[in-house]
């Protein structure tokens, strides 16, 4: 049997634009949009402005625009702070994970060094989505609960696959790149809740456009570096139980129709957003007055209540992961939006009171077809009266590949982020050019004019 690397690294140097299925197309523009949104949504945000202040010191070739705006770097640094933006509000799409915050941000920066065309910029996506999606489903147990975060354990691989699309690289040098990624990856749940837990991410965008850039150079991995008996996939199981048998499929079958990607509606970890569709519509169904509650119960799999381990935040980054705080703002605001998820919000009185009294009740009841998720999320509510209220049952939360955001709703989200990260873009403009990718003979282009003509 053909090492597992190199029979992805076959798939992806022969994958051609031409091959590709109309709904992979438009899922990709998703991709673009919704991450590009968010990227630039979360540029200001602290951790990125402490990682752009500490990568400028050591500024390399101005290859690449950080965040649709004026500053340039080298690709490489470019991918690095764009992911960590993209990734910084939690805001981010979903599909066993995130992909996109780690792939697009990785194909902007080198397809901008590159000049390379909207359609390389497709195939490049859905190169890199179809490697992430075979990766992260031959583990058979969640990474999460060893303590692995998923993203950028396999993103890394997945931005070197799609960087490597996009310079054109032979079969042996994809699985060289793919290697050389695999010898970098790491990210860990321990930085949930922090500014690290960005960066990571960020870090492994950066990661996939050095280890192309390093394999069209010539430099090489170990050709079973994934399915060694100590190679990547062994050595990052939780349990060993993962499944290298299956001969990838890239270009034959595509994951990227049947998984498509989950959009997010709130700026919080994903784990939480059954909880908050639950508690919006019922607060708003029953008109809660929060003062009478005695308290909330919130049920969901005791993978997810790991996850959303922090009981009283104290900061919209610790909040992110809190099934606490996704009830109680739920409840409280009728939304968990960017003007929730914030230190001044998180610490008014009435949203700790709340808090403490939330009740996260645990369960083993997982989806087969979701690993981690349970069946369902639900919430229920005691009043003090005695009267107890629930929610339905909520299996897909909205935006969920099964639930799809229609495109004024995306367009909406895509508007709002733009505005709030920078409101002197032309986001109309920068929207209909991702809608229309595959016209696009160079990627500069989605920068705006006046940049486009200072870069060349």
């Amino acid at each position: 049997m053909k090492a597992l690397a190199q029979a992805l690294g076959e798939g992806v140097a022969a994958l051609e634009y031409a091959q590709l299925p109309p709904t992979a197309v438009s899922t990709a523009k998703i991709g673009f949009l919704d991450c590009m949104a968010v990227t630039v949504a979360g540029s200001m945000e602290p951790p990125v402005q402490i990682l752009r202040k500490t990568l400028a010191a050591h500024r390399g070739a101005p290859e690449a625009s950080l965040y649709l705006g004026t500053e340039r770097m080298s690709a490489p640094d470019a991918a690095w702070i764009n992911g960590t933006a993209g990734h910084v509000l939690d805001y981010d799409d979903f599909a066993h994970g995130h992909p996109s915050v780690v792939i697009v941000p990785a194909i902007l920066a080198e397809g901008e060094a590159l000049n390379s065309s909207g359609i390389d910029l497709l195939t490049a996506y859905v190169a890199g989505y179809e490697l992430w999606m075979d990766l992260v489903i031959r583990e058979r147990s969640s990474y999460q609960m060893k303590g692995w975060h998923p993203t950028p354990l396999i993103g890394s691989l997945a931005a070197a696959a799609a960087c490597a699309s996009l310079h054109k690289l032979d079969a042996d040098r994809v699985a060289s790149a793919l290697g050389i990624a695999a010898a970098q990856s790491s990210g860990i749940t321990a930085s949930y809740g922090t500014m690290a837990k960005s960066m990571q991410v960020g870090k492994a965008a950066h990661t996939g456009v050095i280890s192309a850039r390093l394999a069209a150079n010539g430099m090489t991995a170990l050709p079973e570096v994934l399915d060694h008996e100590q190679g990547f996939l062994r050595a990052i199981s939780p349990a060993g139980d993962v499944d290298l048998q299956r001969a990838p499929r890239i270009g034959e079958h595509w994951y990227i129709v049947d998984e498509g990607l989950s959009i997010k509606r709130y700026p919080a970890c994903y784990c939480g957003h059954r909880i908050i569709d639950a508690a919006i519509d019922l607060a708003a169904r029953e008109k809660i007055d929060a003062a009478a509650i005695e308290k909330i119960e919130v049920s969901l799999s005791k993978i997810h209540a790991s996850i959303l381990r922090n009981h009283k935040p104290q900061t919209g980054l610790a909040a992110k992961f809190s099934a606490e705080f996704a009830a109680a703002a739920a409840v409280l605001a009728g939304n968990v939006g960017l003007q929730e998820v914030n230190d001044d919000f998180v610490r008014r009185p009435e949203v700790q009171d709340l808090m403490g009294r939330v009740k996260v009740v645990e369960n083993e009841n997982y989806d087969p077809e979701a690993l981690g998720f349970s069946v369902y999320d639900e919430v229920k509510v005691f009043m003090r009266g005695g009267a107890v209220l629930e929610s339905e049952r909520v299996r897909h939360p909205l935006g969920h590949a099964k639930r799809p955001l229609g495109i004024d709703d995306l367009r909406r989200k895509f508007i709002d982020c733009m505005a709030t990260g920078n409101p002197a873009l032309d986001a109309e403009r920068v929207f209909r050019d991702l809608q229309r990718m595959e016209t696009l003979p160079s990627c500069r282009s989605l920068v705006t004019p006046a940049e486009t003509a200072a870069a060349a």
